[in-house]
């Protein structure tokens, strides 16, 4: 008896062997598996079609280096705040704060009619934004003046409830300040989203956001000016240089926040 319970406790402990060799073992391979789906799609990053090229398209960021940008008000790319991760450009979490750690980046070009497409991925509670027509004529400190897709955690952040006169205008995909996105459509914390800025050679503006648009308006018209008027960009620390927004042509910038937001797939057309 006793020679029989040794054998069935034996095999219990072959048995409990063999079961947390497969769990570990199929631990293992997940963790392989998902390795391979971030190596793959680091690998589709970053990358133009054909067909985007025949198109005029041209990539802003290569996934590798931060040729192509600078620090806003630098000469050269930020010493810190910034890094390179796996194909993505990552503005990094500190304080929360408005260009209070690495500082805003800029692109070298100034674009005055164009398409431009930026994949984005945000955490809990982040604040970013793409501006576009950034002239740096102000040569301050901070962030520097520009038009503003706004990019922000709506649920979590309290800017979502914020607005000098237009309620909404400081939402995701938003005009920053002046005006409201509409039919938002958000896959996420944690997910990539698609913003795409269109200006067209007319100076008709449209904000899209996942492959939908969610607002436009005409700059420089009337009813733009409107907008302005009732915005923090009537200020004329704003103005000082020429009517907000309205320069006939201007950098791309990519926002320091002081919350961690990742960028790639960053690209643009110039539109004739």
């Amino acid at each position: 008896m006793k020679k029989n319970m040794l054998c069935v406790l034996a095999s219990a402990a072959l048995l409990l062997a063999g079961c947390a060799g497969g769990k570990k073992a199929d631990s293992e391979k997940q963790a392989a598996v998902q390795q391979e789906e971030v190596k793959s799609d680091e690998a589709v990053r970053n990358q133009l079609t054909e067909q985007e090229k025949a198109d005029g398209w041209v990539l802003l960021f290569d996934g590798k280096t931060t040729n192509g940008w600078r620090g806003a008000h630098m000469d050269t790319f930020p010493a810190k705040g910034w890094h390179i991760a796996d194909g993505m450009l990552v503005v990094e979490a500190s304080d929360g704060g408005e260009s209070t750690n690495g500082g805003d980046i800029v692109t070298d070009g100034q674009y005055a009619a164009f398409e431009l497409s930026v994949d984005f991925k945000i955490t809990t509670g982040a604040n970013s934004g793409i501006k576009y027509f950034v002239t740096e004529a102000e040569k301050q400190k901070g962030s520097a003046y520009g038009l503003e897709f706004q990019i922000l955690d709506d649920a979590v952040h309290p800017d979502a409830k914020l607005y000098t006169t237009f309620p909404g205008s400081r939402t995701l995909g938003s005009l920053y300040d002046l005006k409201k996105s509409e039919n938002v459509h958000f896959n996420g914390i944690g997910e990539w989203n698609t913003a795409v800025i269109k200006v067209m050679p007319d100076n008709h503006v449209e904000h899209w956001l996942n492959g939908v648009k969610v607002l436009e308006y005409e700059r420089g018209s009337e009813a733009f000016r409107e907008l302005v008027k009732g915005s923090k960009y009537a200020a004329p620390e704003y103005n000082a240089n020429g009517r907000f927004g309205e320069a006939p042509k201007g950098h791309i910038l990519l926002q320091d926040h002081g919350n961690e937001v990742a960028f790639c797939n960053i690209k643009i057309r110039e539109l004739k």
